[in-house]
C-alpha cells in the first residue's frame, strides 16, 4: 500500500474542477447538481471555509477528506461509493489540507461546531484544514435514519469526487506501508514486541451507528482488519454522537494509533494488525463481542495491546470488558478514552472501571467549559447551540458568544488522539 499526499494551499470555485499549483478549484454548479439528484435533498449549497477565516460552522455532522484510488483493487469508500471489494492496497491519493464538512438541518442532538478562528479553533482539528461545506436541507416528512444515510452519501460522494481531481497528480510526497502475511512478522521481527490495536466503533444504534466495507457494524462480531484499508475509506462514520469524542470519517481515515504503530512497525515494536469491535447495548451483546476480542487477541499471539474508545457512557462498559479479559490473559493493554468529570472535573470520569485498566491515555474532559466569541460568519444555524450535546439553555448571548461544553467542538477530546489538547503541569 502506498499513499501519495498532494498539498491543498486553499479551495476556490472555478470552471473545472482541478488542482493547480496546490490550489483545489471546484465547479461548483456540477458539483451541487450532482449532490442534489438525492431524492431526499431539498436543497443543496456549497461554502467555502479556510483557516483563520471569521467563520462558525454548525451544526457539523461530518468531515471526510478527498482520496481517490489510482492504483489497486477496490476503490475509495467501498460499499457506498465504490463497488465492494477489499481496500487497502496498491496507491492511493490524498487531498491533504482539504475536507469536506456536511452541515444543514440537524438531524440528531449530538452534532457539533467547527470554528476556523479564536479559542474554539485552537482545540479543532478541521480548523487548520480548507473546508468545502455543503449546507443540505432535507425533504419535509423525511425520518431521521434517512436524513443521516442522506448526509453520509452525500459527503462521500462529494469527497470522492474532489477526489478525483488528483488522479493524475503527482503526490507531494509518499508513503509506502508492507503487507506480508501475519506469519511473515514472526520471521521478519522475531526480537521486537509484537502489538494489535483493538478499534472499539460505536455502534449502539438510535443514530449511533458507523460502517464497515457498508455494513453496520452492530450487525458484527469483533473481525482482524488490516491497518490500510482505513486509508481507502473502509471504515465510515453514520453517528451523531456527541461531537468532541465521536470519530468523523475523516478521523477514520487518518487514525492516528494506526499511523504512530505503522511508523513504529520494524524498529520499536511488530504491528500485526487491528482488530475491529462493536459498542453495544445488551449485557449478552457486550459479553459477547469482549469474549470474541480477547480470542482473537490469544490467538495473534501479541505482547501488548492498544484499545480505543468511542463515545462515553454505556461504551465504558465495553471499553472495561475488553482491558479485563485480554488482561486476565496475560497480555498487556493501554486504553485510550476521554473522560466526563463535570465541569468542575471533579466528577467520575468513566460509567465503569478495573484494577487492571492501570494504563490509560486521557484525551481531556469533555465537560469543561469554553466561550466562543461571535463570528462574522455563520454556515449553517447558531441557534442550534443550546441544543446540542454541551450547549445548555441560556449559553447564548445577545452578541453572538455562546458558551458550551467542549462536548459541542467537533473533535475537541477525540479518543484516537486526533486532537489538540495537552496536559500541563503548574
Amino acid at each position: 500500500m502506498e499513499i501519495g499526499n498532494i498539498y491543498i494551499k486553499d479551495i476556490q470555485f472555478g470552471e473545472q474542477t482541478i488542482i493547480e499549483d496546490q490550489v483545489l478549484f471546484v465547479n461548483k454548479q456540477e458539483l451541487e447538481e450532482l449532490l442534489q439528484a438525492d431524492e431526499h435533498l431539498a436543497s443543496v449549497t456549497l461554502e467555502i471555509a479556510r483557516p483563520g477565516d471569521s467563520i462558525r460552522i454548525i451544526p457539523v455532522k461530518d468531515v471526510i477528506e478527498p482520496r481517490a484510488k489510482v492504483e489497486g483493487d477496490g476503490g475509495i469508500f467501498p460499499g457506498f461509493v465504490s463497488k465492494m471489494g477489499t481496500v487497502g492496497r496498491g496507491r492511493t491519493h490524498v487531498l491533504k489540507g482539504a475536507a469536506v464538512v456536511t452541515t444543514g438541518k440537524i438531524v440528531g442532538y449530538q452534532e457539533g461546531i467547527i470554528d476556523m478562528t479564536g479559542p474554539g479553533a485552537e482545540i479543532c482539528p478541521f480548523s487548520k484544514l480548507h473546508n468545502l461545506v455543503i449546507v443540505a436541507q432535507p425533504i419535509k416528512g423525511i425520518s431521521p435514519y434517512e436524513h443521516e444515510g442522506a448526509l453520509r452519501l452525500m459527503g462521500l460522494k462529494a469527497a470522492a469526487y474532489l477526489g478525483e481531481a488528483g488522479r493524475t497528480v503527482e503526490p507531494d510526497e509518499r508513503f509506502p506501508y508492507e503487507l506480508p502475511p501475519l506469519p511473515a512478522y514472526e520471521t521478519k521481527y522475531p526480537n521486537l514486541p509484537k502489538i494489535a490495536y483493538v478499534y472499539m466503533l460505536q455502534s449502539q444504534g438510535l443514530l449511533h451507528d458507523t460502517y464497515y466495507y457498508g455494513v453496520d457494524v452492530k450487525h458484527m462480531v469483533p473481525t482482524f482488519m488490516h491497518p490500510t484499508e482505513v486509508m481507502d475509506g473502509a471504515i465510515v462514520s453514520g453517528n451523531c454522537v456527541s461531537a468532541c469524542d465521536k470519530n468523523t470519517t475523516y478521523h477514520h481515515q487518518n487514525n492516528p494509533v494506526i499511523h504512530d504503530l505503522l511508523a513504529r512497525h520494524g524498529k520499536e515494536l511488530c504491528f500485526v494488525g487491528c482488530i475491529i469491535t462493536n459498542e453495544n447495548v445488551t449485557l449478552m451483546d457486550k459479553q459477547r463481542s469482549s469474549d470474541m476480542v480477547a480470542k482473537l487477541v490469544e490467538f495473534l499471539d501479541v505482547d501488548g495491546v492498544i484499545i480505543s474508545e468511542e463515545g462515553f457512557g454505556n461504551p465504558d462498559t465495553d471499553l472495561i470488558m475488553n482491558c479485563t479479559k485480554i488482561e486476565s490473559k496475560g497480555i498487556k493493554t493501554v486504553l485510550i478514552t476521554d473522560e466526563y468529570a463535570g465541569q468542575d472535573g471533579t466528577s467520575q470520569s468513566l460509567a465503569d472501571g478495573s484494577p487492571l485498566a492501570n494504563a490509560v491515555v486521557s484525551t481531556g474532559n469533555a465537560n469543561a467549559l469554553v466561550t466562543l466569541p461571535p463570528l462574522e460568519k455563520v454556515i449553517g444555524n447558531q441557534d442550534m447551540a443550546d441544543v446540542i450535546a454541551g450547549g445548555f439553555k441560556g449559553n447564548m448571548e445577545s452578541s453572538g458568544t455562546i458558551t458550551v461544553e467542549l462536548q459541542a467542538i467537533i473533535g475537541a477530546t477525540n479518543e484516537l488522539g486526533f486532537n489538540r489538547l495537552t496536559a500541563r503541569e503548574y
